[in-house]
């Protein structure tokens, strides 16, 4: 990225196989137009149809000089077809001239406008990266008894980043985790998640009892100047002051603990609403507790994943796959994960963000 503008280099041009045959195919009747122009004797030309040429070299690159280059040549046939076909009016001739080289002009320039907004949007994108490396920080991959891992993948590939969050420290009170889900798309809800993960950065060092964590974050929410957007979360604690693990449930899908192959829901003693939400609805934020052991895997993940549809309208099982999923460590288990929420969806893609979080106890 230079100082005062967008990158100058962008990643390689990789054309869509069905858009490649469609060019191709576009190429060969170009082809046979000449060869039967050429055929069929002075009294007829397709010569005009060579205006097409120039565009075709257009769609294939971000360089203005293939166009140009391409449109010179077919200027070049036009005169050898002019030459051949000798008894046709010469206002033919000089349309199809005309044609051509105003066809050349414009796939030049269009080349050069599209590449200069392909160039903007790799700025933003560049941008939107770096915003996620300071947003949201790879955990480290050992966390007191705990393997971290975990993966973010937003919708739509141009964003880079949305409104899920993840935070995975180790300080005073003992491990504590955080993933959650931001109501709303754009950046409002990046704003969001930043002063959600803000606020969970400083208090999860302070605050001995998680469920008045939960609130913390709740009130910071609820006091934003423009009110209009909850979170749904679950927050972790391992090794803290209690001892045993401790989880907050706040509107968010339950986690899935794995344990010698079979799978079960971390259900909390009772439903809380979302983070921001807590005056509106009233209830408390109380905290569960489960016992996990050595080799048991807990699955955090936003509705990105569970809500995702196959062709049929049905919802990915993330409890079942998980436990159908043999990798043992985290880093293989999200990613396998992953790939069936990508075949599970196909073509259509997800329709919304999706975090997933994994933590495995080692002792």
């Amino acid at each position: 990225m230079t100082a005062d503008g967008p990158p100058d280099v962008l990643p390689p041009l990789h054309l869509p196989r069905g858009t490649r045959w469609l060019l191709a195919g576009a190429v060969l009747l170009l082809v046979a137009a000449v060869v039967v122009d050429l055929v069929t004797g002075p009294g007829t030309t397709l010569s005009p149809v060579l205006a097409v040429a120039p565009m075709l070299a257009g769609a294939t690159t971000r360089k203005a000089r293939r166009p140009l280059v391409t449109g010179a040549i077919a200027t070049a046939l036009v005169a050898v077809l002019e030459a051949v076909n000798g008894r046709l009016p010469s206002s033919v001739h000089l349309a199809a001239l005309v044609t051509v080289v105003a066809a050349t002009l414009v796939s030049a320039g269009n080349v050069v406008l599209v590449a200069a907004r392909e160039r903007e949007l790799f700025a933003v994108r560049t941008v939107a990266e770096a915003a996620q490396r300071a947003l949201l920080r790879p955990p480290p991959e050992h966390l007191g008894p705990l393997r971290v891992a975990v993966r973010y993948v937003a919708a739509a590939a141009e964003a880079r980043i949305g409104g899920d969050l993840y935070e995975a420290a180790d300080g005073p009170q003992g491990v504590r985790v955080l993933l959650g889900d931001v109501q709303g798309h754009g950046l409002p809800a990046v704003e969001t998640a930043a002063d959600v993960l803000g606020v969970f950065r400083e208090a999860a060092r302070t605050e001995p009892d998680l469920g008045r964590l939960a609130e913390r974050l709740d009130a910071a929410l609820a006091g934003r100047p423009e009110n209009d957007r909850f979170v749904t979360a679950v927050l972790l604690e391992v090794d803290g002051p209690g001892g045993r693990p401790g989880f907050v449930n706040c509107g968010h899908p339950h986690p899935l603990l794995r344990r010698a192959g079979g799978v079960t829901e971390l259900v909390p003693p009772e439903h809380a609403p979302p983070l921001g939400l807590l005056d509106l609805l009233g209830g408390h934020y109380r905290v569960g507790s489960f016992d996990p052991g050595p080799g048991d895997l807990l699955l955090l993940y936003t509705d990105g994943v569970s809500e995702a549809r196959n062709g049929a309208g049905r919802f990915f099982p993330v409890a079942e796959r998980l436990a159908a999923i043999t990798a043992g460590n985290p880093e293989d288990v999200l990613d396998a994960l992953l790939e069936e929420v990508r075949a599970w969806v196909g073509d259509a893609g997800l329709a919304d963000d999706a975090a997933l979080l994994a933590l495995r106890w080692e002792r």
